[in-house]
């Protein structure tokens, strides 16, 4: 039986979808973590009663009771620092995290983001992907870095744009591919097989020159051949 040997705490601001996958996965024994706990900014955010529901604990913290978005940040990662997690994961988190929190962490958290990125940034990425005109659409995991979904891009999947796509039909296709690019994407790292070197990205030992490319039902078990000696 394999144990869990990496910590995952998430935050999360909205209806916990992705946090789900995770939990489901681990419950599965596909991946080989332990969530040690959930924190939003929202009370009533999904992902509490999900995390909840499952034994994890969960974490809010409301923004009113702070005044400025520094001492609210100071406040939340003490609260994650707590639990000793090896990997901090956004999944649909909305705020700007400030970036001494951001920077003391570089390499240890990664984002879910729903465009190819550097294409899409910020919010409202399936009507920017419909007003650009794009014919391929997907979702990223990077790490997190102090630039808005800036950080290094790890892998991405890609959903084809329909002709009578509208922003929700487009939406709710790439988040149905979020979920396993996201418990695909932390194997890796279960894995060690992932790790961040000065903004560069190594996948078993070799720099990954663009984001790897995953379909639903690639686990990538086998590790990436290195460099010819």
């Amino acid at each position: 039986m394999t144990h869990p040997t990496h910590r995952i705490a998430v935050l999360a601001s909205g209806h916990g979808s992705n946090l789900q996958a995770l939990i489901d996965a681990i419950g599965q024994g596909i991946l080989a973590a332990e969530l040690v706990g959930v924190f939003s900014d929202r009370p009533q955010a999904g992902a509490l009663r999900r995390a909840e529901a499952a034994g994890v604990p969960a974490v809010v913290t409301g923004v009113a009771d702070f005044p400025t978005r520094r001492e609210f940040d100071e406040h939340l990662f003490s609260r994650i620092d707590r639990v000793h997690p090896d990997l901090i994961v956004c999944a649909g988190y909305m705020r700007l995290l400030s970036e001494r929190e951001v920077t003391a962490r570089m390499g240890r958290m990664i984002n879910i983001h729903p465009s190819l990125l550097p294409a899409f940034k910020g919010l409202r990425t399936h009507q920017q992907a419909l007003d650009a005109g794009a014919v391929v659409h997907g979702a990223s995991v990077h790490f997190v870095s102090p630039e808005l979904d800036g950080g290094p891009v790890i892998s991405q999947a890609r959903v084809p744009v329909l002709a009578d796509d509208d922003a929700a039909a487009l939406g709710r296709r790439v988040l149905e591919r979020e979920h396993p690019l996201l418990v695909q994407t932390l194997r890796l790292f279960t894995q060690g097989r992932i790790e961040l070197l000065d903004q560069r990205i190594l996948l078993d030992g070799r720099e990954l020159d663009t984001p790897l490319q995953l379909g639903p039902d690639d686990l990538l078990d086998t590790p990436a051949p290195r460099n010819p000696a």
